[in-house]
């Protein structure tokens, strides 16, 4: 094949540049799901919509919220995680049968969709089934788009690429707030528009998605997986380039995702989502355990504190003794120091590796999450006490230490959950694989966001040091369950899940052996090249064999995880 058929970028782009514009394209989905979650912050203090839901009511002489109806304003918000729970699982089997491409153009016309029926709302009930619907719209893309992404990249810069995506994502973030906190002041905060305009905004990057996603090269390792081998060698040509050396190497992975895909085949007999929670029929390629490992860390994502520091960042504000104003100011320049934390993410991913990025993580929002809570009920106290000078001070140091959590979950949690999930699934259920840490993320986040209003009303400063504790449980949980997939391909992946039991030592040792037994069973970018181990640093230079070599598989045993 000398060019795909029609217009597509992949005719005139190659290597970088080309990997560039896929990530361009993934990066307006992502900054998509990042203005929505951020967006319903300032959608929940503009008066008209407190007013049109029924859930409370603005002070007049304070001008704060007054919920009278935590339930209802946490539901309208929680029941778009229900959509994307539905949406991850439609748009992974989705996925997996027509491909990335035509998946993401299906959860654009969804998602554009359940904003406009958001914007047009006129009552509760309305709004709800329109955040539903816009969940829909929502999962399918999150479930597609991180594998769409890694599927394409490199993986020696599998980690950056999705790292740079979310720097996106929480731009949209940045966005949302900062456009809201804007359109406060239109008649002084209590135009419909201040909360309509806000919501109508995110058609914008969806149909500019829609528009061009079509332009773009299909999934190389869902292509061959289709039976489309020509298709795919063209793209992994231009991926990876089309002459000498890189040829070469594009050549090899190309030989890589075949011998994969027939192992697979053979390992895993039965791929529906039942079969793969459970892990039935999936033989030594584990699937069952891999889905729960993604599951649980999306969770646990949640449960470190972003989810409540995300949408009621001013509440906690209010809570350390600052006015409404000064909160919601405060709250959107927190923002933008978790955005450009992101960035750290970018250069440190693929050199530490994951399972350090979560540790480290995990250590330093921990604290921040005590003292946060510490400083806020401090800062409580001493306005009731009257001690406004102290109770400033308190406030002052309780927004530092949410500032401090935000970067350092912009650098490090943000990221991993999102990237593990489209790393370590096969070839043949990746989409479905990756739509099972969406699955894990609309639980985490649909119970937190509808339980955090109720904990801020009655634990107060209380919840923060609940998210501290969840931090510390988090780390033994990644040493001991989650293995290193920095510096691994793709297909490499498959060997570090043999093992028979979930202990990450075992999954290295396992790994180490079939690496040796068949060495000529993964060869991707190896040639002339070096490995770094993930855990140790030693390098380590593989056999080399030649790409036209059987495939050797290490027995016919299926064992169930």
């Amino acid at each position: 094949m000398e060019r795909l058929p029609g217009f597509n970028v992949a005719n005139f782009l190659e290597k970088r540049q080309l990997l560039i514009a896929i990530n361009c394209i993934a990066a307006l989905s992502i900054f998509f799901f990042g203005y929505d979650q951020g967006m319903m912050g300032g959608v929940n203090n503009a008066k008209d919509y407190i007013d049109l839901m029924g859930f409370g009511h603005v002070d007049p002489v304070t001008e704060e919220p007054i919920i009278t109806n935590s339930l209802l304003q946490g539901g309208i918000v929680s029941v778009y995680y229900l959509g994307t729970l539905f949406g991850c699982l439609g748009g992974g089997w989705v996925g997996d049968k027509v491909g990335r491409i035509k998946t993401i153009a299906l959860g654009s016309v969804w998602a554009i969709l359940g904003a406009s029926l958001q914007c047009s709302a006129q009552n509760h009930k309305w709004m709800i089934c329109a955040r539903a619907v816009n969940g829909i719209g929502t999962g399918i893309l999150n479930a597609i788009v991180p594998v769409w992404a890694t599927e394409t990249a490199e993986h020696t810069s599998r980690g950056q690429f999705i790292a740079i995506e979310f720097t996106l994502n929480i731009f949209g973030v940045v966005v949302a707030y900062w456009l809201e906190f804007g359109l406060s002041f239109i008649d002084n905060g209590n135009s419909p528009i201040r909360w309509r305009f806000p919501i109508a905004f995110q058609i914008i990057p969806l149909l500019v998605l829609l528009a061009s996603v079509w332009f773009f090269p299909e999934s190389p390792r869902w292509l061959v997986k289709a039976g489309r081998v020509e298709e795919a060698r063209f793209i992994l040509h231009r991926l990876r380039g089309s002459t000498g050396e890189d040829r070469e190497r594009a050549e090899l992975e190309l030989h890589d995702i075949s011998n994969i895909a027939e192992l697979e085949s053979k390992e895993s007999k039965k791929n529906s989502y039942l079969h793969m929670l459970f892990g039935i029929g999936s033989g030594d390629l584990h699937t069952g355990r891999r889905v729960q490992l993604v599951i649980w860390l999306q969770i646990i994502q949640e449960w470190v504190g972003i989810a409540g520091v995300t949408i009621y960042a001013p509440t906690i504000f209010r809570i350390a003794g600052f006015d409404t104003f000064k909160s919601q100011w405060i709250s959107g320049l927190n923002n933008i120091f978790y955005m450009f934390a992101t960035l750290i993410c970018v250069f440190t991913l693929d050199r530490i590796g994951r399972r350090w990025t979560l540790y480290w993580g995990a250590v330093g929002q921990g604290i921040a999450m005590f003292l946060a809570g510490a400083f806020s009920k401090l800062g409580q106290d001493a306005t009731a006490n009257g001690e406004i000078g102290k109770a400033n001070s308190y406030g002052a140091a309780a927004a530092s230490f949410v500032f401090i959590f935000t970067s350092i979950f912009g650098a490090t949690w943000l990221t991993v959950p999102w990237l593990y999930p489209a790393e370590i699934f096969p070839l043949q259920v990746r989409a479905k694989g990756n739509s099972w840490g969406v699955f894990g993320w609309s639980i985490g986040n649909g119970w937190l966001t509808l339980l955090c209003p109720v904990m801020f009303a009655n634990i107060g400063s209380t919840t923060l040091h609940i998210f501290g504790a969840c931090n510390i449980l988090a780390i033994p949980i990644v040493w001991a369950l989650y293995p290193e997939t920095n510096q691994r391909t793709l297909e490499e992946i498959d060997l570090l899940f043999a093992a028979h039991t979930p202990w990450v030592w075992d999954a290295e040792k396992k790994f180490a052996e079939l690496k040796e037994e068949q060495p000529n069973l993964v060869q991707a970018a190896r040639k002339g090249g070096q490995v770094i181990d993930p855990e140790t640093g030693v390098l380590v230079h593989p056999a080399t064999a030649k790409p036209e070599e059987a495939i050797q598989t290490e027995s016919e045993e299926h064992v169930s995880p």
